[in-house]
Formats: structure tokens, sequence, C-alpha cells
């Protein structure tokens, strides 16, 4: 018994610790790199949340005061605050229409025919994407001044429709793809016309991608800077309103914002996502 008997040495123990430490490290190091990259991606908005509640001392909320809700109980205290917001909504929500049912039909048609210029018209839906901002916003510019067009709400909604045209072809052609046209040819078998084809087989199907190059479009209009500061004129959106506070002092209202639409964003992601568990179950 004595002779068999392993002894287990404090260095034997010291040895293997670092190899079950590391093991854990390698089943688990796809998980912390996924959280630290979200954690890097979410950390400025924290920052946006926790200053929203800030009473700063001067015009700049750069700096920790005091804990004070008057901006959440206000926020629209400052003057054209809301009434940028509001126009900033409105062009996105209209350049989200319009981009998504000229993208959509854009996309079919990319997906189901073939015609001469096709490779032509892949290139060029592909090419704002790949194109600097700034050079489509000049390019807009250039345009809009040589067509006598004043600059105002209508230059910013065609700018927007152009540049969210390419976001939504590209969604929309994916899920067009990859959809199987047997359904639609059976669809067909049972006597269900074109148009009720569209609507109950390829339209539901089709969808998905619908919906997030308009979400896309959404987003990138309601963000965008560079392409409406080339074609606004006087016209101020909110992301042009931000930038023009920060030279001057910037507002806690701000923060406000920019929190609301973080936390409706996602509420949203949330609702989606048990929206499709609870299709998954059923």
């Amino acid at each position: 018994m004595a002779a068999n008997a392993t002894t287990v040495t404090p260095s034997t123990t010291a040895a293997r610790t670092p190899n079950k430490g590391l093991r854990w490290l390698r089943r688990n190091i796809i998980t912390l790199a996924g959280l630290t990259t979200l954690a890097y991606l979410v950390l400025p908005n924290v920052i946006v949340m926790v200053f929203s509640f800030n009473k700063p001392n001067g015009r700049f909320n750069y700096q920790w005061q005091r804990f004070s809700t008057d901006a959440w109980t206000d926020p629209c205290g400052v003057a054209d605050l809301c009434g940028s917001l509001g126009l900033s909504l409105q062009i996105a929500v209209w350049a989200t229409v319009g981009a998504t049912v000229l993208g959509t039909m854009i996309a079919f048609a990319l997906a189901r025919y073939r015609f001469r210029a096709r490779a032509g018209v892949n290139t060029l839906i592909f090419l704002p994407m790949a194109m600097p901002e700034v050079v489509m916003a000049a390019s807009l510019a250039t345009l809009f001044l040589n067509m006598g067009i004043q600059f105002g709400f209508w230059t910013i909604l065609i700018a927007h429709i152009m540049f969210c045209l390419s976001f939504v072809v590209t969604a929309v052609k994916a899920r067009v793809m990859s959809m199987d046209p047997r359904l639609e040819q059976a669809a067909q078998d049972l006597y269900a016309s074109p148009v009720q084809t569209f609507l109950r087989v390829t339209l539901p199907i089709a969808a998905p991608g619908i919906a997030s190059g308009a979400l896309l479009s959404f987003a990138l209009s309601f963000d965008d800077f560079i392409i409406t500061n080339f074609n606004a004129g006087s016209t101020v959106t909110f992301p042009m309103f931000v930038w023009g506070s920060a030279q001057r002092g910037t507002p806690v209202q701000i923060n406000v914002i920019g929190t609301a639409m973080f936390l409706v964003a996602v509420l949203c992601v949330v609702v989606g996502q048990l929206a499709g568990k609870r299709r998954k179950r059923s």
C-alpha cells in the first residue's frame, strides 16, 4: 500500500493549476472576446446615459458635477432641439419608405431577371457603399447647384434616398436569392394568381430582408451628417444641431435624446428576439 501510493507534492498541484486555467481560457476565449467587444461598443452609450443626469456648472457637459433630473423633465428646454429632432425623424421616415420601395423592386429585378446591363447595375449599386461620403455629398451638391434646386428639405430627402438605396438592395437581394423557387411554383400549381403568389408566398419570405433594409435605412438617414451638411442649406437636422452645439456648449438634453434613442433601439431588439423565439416554439 505504501509503495503504490502516489505522493502529491505542492509543485505537482501548482503544475496542474495553470493547465486547468489554460484549458478554461481556451474553452471560453471566444465568449470573452465577444463580451469585451460588446463592452467596448456599449461603453459610450453608458457614458451618454450617465451624463444625461448631470448638472454641469458651465455650458459643456463633459465633467460630472452633481446628479439632476432637470434635463429629463424638460427635454425640449433648448431652443430648436426638438424641432431639429422632428425634422430628422420626418426625413428618416420618408427616406426609408422611398429607399425601401425602390430598393426592393431593384433587388427583385437583379435577382430574378437577366438583362445586358445587369453587371453594370450591380456595380453602380455597390459604389455608394464603397465611396467616401464626402465624395457623394459634394457630387450631389454640385448636381443640385447645376440644376438650380434650392437646398433644403427636398435636397436632403433625395440625397438620403440615394445613399440608403444601396443598402436596401443588398439586404433584399441576398434574401431573394436564397428563396426556393419551388415554393412559388407550388402556389401556381394550386391555381394561385401572380398577385396571390406574391402576397402570400414571395413577400412573406422576403419580408425579413425588406425589414432589415428598412431599419438600416432609417438608422443611416437619421444619423447622417456629412451628406446632410453639404445639401441642407439653412435647414438644421438633429446631427447638425449636435455638431453646432458642440462648438458653443453641449446641453444635457442632447444626452437625454441619445439615451432615449438607445433604449428604444434596445427595446426593439429585445421584442424582436422574443417574437422570434415564440414563433419557433409554435
